[in-house]
């Protein structure tokens, strides 16, 4: 593909990156030499009416010619688009790119006037850590397992699959993690996010038992104030991560609602007496679901005896009992998680332990419930808790399909990239012909796709949200809920093209514990391997090598943290865009197999800074060709 005329809403076209209400903001299309553009329009849909407005010529630099529009940010989240009119007609320049066709306004670019995340997440390098396979500490052997758990030495092979599965029980803790920091110096990470640290009955803590204090197994709330005064001296950040859907069946909010239907925790789920206690004296009874907003039944309000001989029956996670869901309709629900000055959402932010922000688990389930539709005001009100606790907090939602809908508000400043990233570079990338699963599970598995169809697929996501929504994104390789990227693409080579993109496209890098390490796993539970700082043979030296050299690169450029992104090429094997920055602009190839050289006119001369290739000089008709070899990942700064 050739240059085309570019807008991604990044500093270089939408100087003004955090607009406010009612503000005029100048926007400018790039439009190459010798495109076919006389004139262009933006179009705007402030209070839901489409308005058009000429733009005018602002400059002409090497040829291509700077259009400028001004927008106003009439509403909170202001939409715009071009048209580009030409000899051959007109086309339309949205968030998917060019269209010559009619399209939905979903597509169209976005200013947003909410206020913006914290300063310091764009420049975000996030290693994730699951505590009970990352470190023990000498403190751990002195602690007795639990008895949920069946304890494992730190060799021990990770059962991938069954009930054994969330019992397995390594031990690791967070004093582990402190002493261990100077790995995550040396690979060149910035922000350290654990998941859940809250006693559980299962080694991922995704059950929470209680919200109040450090499971005594990861050395309690002692342990991670040491953690956090040691992570904030190296000038780092440190994340939780939070069950906002559920907690688990053993929480002393749940024991106390199934066992009495007149306690206040009742409100806190959603019970179907049908199924358990009933407060007419016969079985059968009155659903909570549908009772007023916060309160319990009506005969509970009553003062009726329930009787209580039948085990209770209640809404969970995908059925799964041991996770009750939350009933985000409930008043005192959102006092006790959120809004109260000793809550859970507000403790943790604050001294001694100064978590930085949190991530949410289960984010798009969150307040859904049949007719019940809470998402967006739990969104919402979590993050004004989290602003008014410390104004830097961050607030990251996990999401696991189409996240468009729930972002771009005043609520997730961003989420967790997997349909838009992760599968894409997995579809790429992996080999052989056994399925690779993805994240929710999609009948066979990850399929493999050619770089068009790749490309198609992020470009539909990213064109559906605002580049600030996009940019403070987490974009991952895999998680402790997915197969690791070693066992997805088969080797180092593929893996350091798949790391090379995860350090140099927008949205925040994160690197799962081990993955620099080069560790295997199936899916999301064998991936949760022990982190061998025992056993250096298993250590890939060159995958760390190349992991180190990445962030590094994306820490010295600052087009590759605040650059936009503009596609220059795509065949079956082959990936180039463009980061590009007023500080300058930087070229990147990713290639999955050899093929043949990529020549690329309307390009100056580019320096390697990645990967080793030659320099690159235009020729005698003004183009540089790319080098053929592969997988190969390769980054030039333009000259």
């Amino acid at each position: 593909m050739s240059l085309q005329p570019h807008h991604d809403g990044s500093a270089t076209y939408v100087p003004e990156q955090e607009p406010a209400l009612g503000q005029t903001v100048p926007v400018f299309v790039r439009v190459p030499a010798g495109a076919d553009v006389r004139q262009v329009h933006v179009r705007t849909t402030g209070d839901g009416e489409p308005r058009f407005a000429e733009a005018v010529v602002d400059r002409t630099e090497n040829g291509d010619v700077w259009w400028r529009a001004d927008v106003e940010v009439r509403n909170p989240v202001s939409n715009y688009r071009f048209l580009l009119d030409g000899g051959r007609g007109y086309r339309w320049l949205n968030g998917a790119g060019l269209v010559d066709h009619d399209v939905p306004d979903h597509g169209d670019f976005k200013l947003v006037s909410y206020a913006p995340p914290p300063a310091w997440a764009r420049d975000a390098l996030i290693y994730q850590i699951f505590p009970d396979r990352f470190a023990r500490s000498a403190a751990a052997d002195g602690r007795t397992a639990p008895d949920w758990a069946i304890p494992c030495d730190w060799d021990t092979p990770v059962i991938g699959r069954g009930p054994e599965t969330p019992r397995q029980f390594y031990g690791g803790d967070l004093d582990g993690v402190t002493e261990h920091l100077d790995h995550l110096e040396r690979l060149g990470v910035n922000t350290v996010y654990l998941t859940p640290i809250f006693p559980a009955r299962s080694n991922h803590r995704y059950d929470a038992a209680s919200f109040d204090t450090v499971d005594p197994l990861l050395g309690g709330d002692a342990a991670l104030a040491r953690l956090a005064d040691a992570v904030h001296a190296r000038g780092w950040r440190l994340l939780g991560d939070i069950t906002s859907n559920h907690t688990g069946d053993a929480h002393q909010w749940f024991t106390a609602a199934a066992s009495d239907v007149r306690a206040p925790e009742r409100e806190l789920y959603y019970f179907d007496l049908a199924g358990g206690c009933d407060n007419s004296g016969s079985a059968g009874g009155h659903n909570s679901a549908s009772a007023p907003l916060g309160g319990a039944p009506d005969r509970m309000k009553a003062g009726l005896t329930p009787r209580c001989d039948l085990e209770p029956s209640y809404e969970s996670w995908n059925g799964v009992k041991s996770l009750p869901k939350l009933n985000w309709g409930s008043a005192e629900l959102r006092r006790r998680f959120a809004t109260a000055e000793d809550s859970l959402l507000r403790r943790w932010l604050r001294p001694p332990y100064g978590l930085d922000g949190w991530r949410v688990d289960v984010a798009n389930m969150t307040g859904r419930r049949g007719a019940d539709a809470y998402t967006h005001e739990v969104a919402r009100l979590l993050r004004e808790v989290v602003a008014d606790t410390r104004t830097d907090g961050l607030l990251l939602a996990e999401h696991g399909h189409d996240h468009t809908g729930d972002l771009d508000r005043d609520g997730w400043h961003g989420t967790m990239n997997y349909v838009g990233f992760t599968d894409p570079v997995w579809s790429w990338l992996r080999v052989g012909d056994d399925p690779v699963p993805n994240f929710l599970g999609t009948p066979g598995g990850v399929r493999r796709r050619d770089a068009g169809g790749v490309l198609a697929t992020m470009n539909a996501y990213r064109s559906l949200i605002s580049w600030r929504s996009y940019v403070h994104s987490w974009q991952l390789l895999g998680s402790h809920d997915s197969a690791r990227i070693r066992t997805v693409v088969g080797d180092a080579a593929r893996q350091e093209v798949a790391a090379g993109l995860l350090a140099t496209m927008p949205g925040t890098p994160v690197i799962f514990a081990g993955d620099e390490l080069g560790l295997t796993g199936t899916n999301g539970e064998g991936s949760r391997t022990p982190m061998p700082w025992h056993r250096p043979e298993r250590w890939d030296r060159r995958t760390f090598d190349a992991y180190r050299s990445l962030l590094a690169l994306r820490r010295g450029e600052p087009a590759l943290r605040h650059g936009g992104l503009r596609w220059v090429h795509a065949d079956a094997d082959t990936l180039v865009f463009l980061r590009e920055a007023p500080t300058g602009t930087v070229l990147v190839l990713a290639r999955r197999a050899a093929g043949t050289p990529v020549r690329l006119p309307g390009l100056p001369a580019a320096e390697n800074v990645y990967g080793g290739a030659p320099a690159l000089r235009p020729d005698a008709d003004g183009a540089i060709t790319l080098p053929a070899d592969g997988p190969t990942f390769q980054v030039w700064r333009l000259a």
